[in-house]
């Protein structure tokens, strides 16, 4: 009886060490568990200025401004297949602001005109300085250009009268020979006002061509007595009044002089 005793209490004291080793044994991985989920991750130093770098590697987009200075090609060509004609005109602009630009042409003419009744030349040089708006957007690198603008014209020149036809009623003598005159007038000058529209597009690095096409009505125009001027340096020939039609294609160069960052504006995110 007393071995007997001896067992079941050995077994009863074995039960329950093995009951508490149980309970103890999952309580200690939860803690451990908790732990390492709670456990906070530190970013070094190191990191966070790499990773403020590689924010800042990305180069903000900028606007070249500077002068864009060129020539009229299709006046420069003209004395090629047309002898009665000789001229040149140089253009220029400067960017403003992102839209506007300063805008000026200056040009020299030497203009023979030969009508039914008389042959005249007019010598002269203009001037026409304005402003262009463009109305392209332009993405990415690209500085393409579809403008208006307007232009105050402004020219001083001379005429010379070679020879005049006089009229003749009676058909039956014919057509009589015109008369040499070598009559010149100087001092002569005129204005005008024109609206451009054109377009100017960078084909290599600095390099733009562009055309362009001017309505022009005339402001004022000094004529000699008992003459007309048929043709004015700048303007065109004036055969239809006071209004002119002009036309240039040019190719310029462009002379960056500063860069302007281009400002964003932010998008306001609703909460």
């Amino acid at each position: 009886m007393r071995h007997t005793s001896k067992y079941i209490f050995s077994f009863c004291l074995m039960l329950s060490l093995f009951l508490v080793q149980a309970q103890e044994t999952p309580t200690t991985k939860t803690t451990l568990t908790n732990k390492t989920e709670t456990k906070p991750v530190k970013t070094t130093p190191k990191k966070a200025a790499t990773q403020e770098a590689k924010k800042d590697s990305i180069p903000a987009k900028t606007d070249r401004y500077g002068v864009r200075v060129g020539v009229d090609l299709y006046k420069l060509t003209r004395s090629l297949y047309d002898s009665d004609y000789k001229g040149v005109e140089f253009v220029g602009d400067y960017r403003l602001s992102k839209k506007y630009y300063l805008a000026a042409e200056i040009g020299i003419e030497d203009k023979t005109t030969d009508d039914d009744r008389l042959n005249s030349t007019t010598n002269g040089t203009y001037i026409k300085a304005g402003f262009d708006y463009n109305l392209y957007e332009n993405w990415l690198d690209m500085e393409n250009i579809i403008s208006v603008g307007l232009r105050y014209g402004f020219s001083t020149f001379s005429q010379e009268l070679n020879t005049y036809k006089i009229y003749n009623s009676d058909r039956y003598w014919g057509e009589l020979p015109p008369e040499v005159s070598g009559t010149k007038y100087s001092g002569l000058s005129a204005s005008w006002l024109e609206v451009n529209a054109g377009v100017k597009v960078k084909v290599i690095n600095n390099i733009f061509v562009g055309f362009s096409v001017q309505l022009k009505t005339l402001v004022t125009n000094k004529k000699p007595d008992n003459f007309d001027n048929l043709y004015i340096p700048g303007f065109n020939r004036t055969y239809n009044g006071n209004f002119g039609i002009g036309f240039n294609y040019t190719v310029s160069y462009f002379i960056p002089i500063y860069k302007k960052k281009v400002v964003i504006p932010e998008i306001e995110t609703k909460k």
